[in-house]
């Protein structure tokens, strides 16, 4: 009789690997829950100290639980797909130090201290994917960021204003280190939305740091700006603390059009940027 209970007895062993699945789902560690008993036989294998086989679980555990929160990250971030600066080509516009954009896309010498970047150049020559592209680096490095088009923040500010919560608004862009406000030219000049725009770049001042592309020099924001006053305030408040970067290149699409007929007689293309390339 006792034999046939021995044999209908229940491991010990596999009783604690139960009780550690429980205790891993509640402890929220999903992943040393799918690899511990993988790296468990390979420790009884090798002969691993107990602390080499827990620091390695856990190293997996954090490296897991970085790669998901880039991806959530990368999902709030908004950022133009296909967009990084292994796609843009620098020779293109040979005023522009790569080593300069590297160090911005690293972050810490500027976002720490509330920093902003000013991308300005004509239509067409890559504005845009090198701001969105400096926002991917900086969230493969650990920071959060937002990428959105001026205007469209800007009327989002404005039903937060007439719903008495433009404040509230505002505050919740604080949990982005940047904010990528691109294409500022194509704001209206008009009171309502640069009101808005003015007290985003006061509020994040010297606090969290912006980007910004435009395809005007400071001296043209008055386009922007309705009353002078303002616009001197805004470029105050966001050169005070800056990186300037100036693509004074030729325009994608017009070296897109030229490239077509160049091709055509077997010359090869050359680009700064990606085919669906914005500013």
């Amino acid at each position: 009789m006792t034999g046939k209970q021995d044999r209908n007895a229940i491991d010990p062993n596999t009783v604690d690997a139960i009780k550690l699945s429980l205790m891993l789902t509640d402890l929220r560690l999903p992943t040393i829950k799918e690899i511990w008993q993988t790296f468990a036989r390979r420790s009884d294998a090798e002969g691993w100290t107990a602390a080499r086989f827990l620091a390695t679980l856990v190293e997996h555990e954090l490296a897991e639980r970085d790669r998901r929160r880039i991806e959530r990250h990368l999902r709030d971030a908004r950022l133009l797909p296909g967009k990084s600066l292994d796609t843009f080509d620098f020779t293109v516009v040979p005023m522009l130090s790569k080593a300069q954009v590297n160090a911005l896309a690293a972050g810490d010498a500027w976002l720490s201290q509330g920093g902003n970047c000013l991308i300005f150049g004509p239509p067409g020559v890559g504005k845009s994917h090198l701001a969105s592209s400096i926002g991917l680096a900086l969230v493969e490095n650990g920071y959060r960021v937002l990428f959105t088009r001026t205007t469209d923040l800007v009327q989002r500010m404005q039903v937060a204003r007439r719903e008495l919560a433009l404040e509230n608004f505002i505050n919740r862009l604080d949990r982005y280190h940047l904010v990528i406000l691109d294409d500022l030219a194509y704001v209206r000049k008009d009171q309502a939305e640069t009101s808005v725009l003015f007290e985003l770049i006061s509020a994040r001042y010297e606090r969290r740091s912006l980007l910004i592309t435009a395809n005007q020099p400071f001296g043209e924001w008055h386009k922007v700006f309705p009353d002078e006053t303002t616009a001197v305030a805004a470029v105050d408040r966001l050169v005070h603390h800056a990186v300037i970067l100036e693509l004074n290149a030729e325009s994608y699409r017009r070296r897109v059009a030229l490239e077509k007929s160049k091709q055509s007689r077997g010359r090869p293309a050359r680009v700064a940027t990606g085919k669906n390339t914005k500013d």
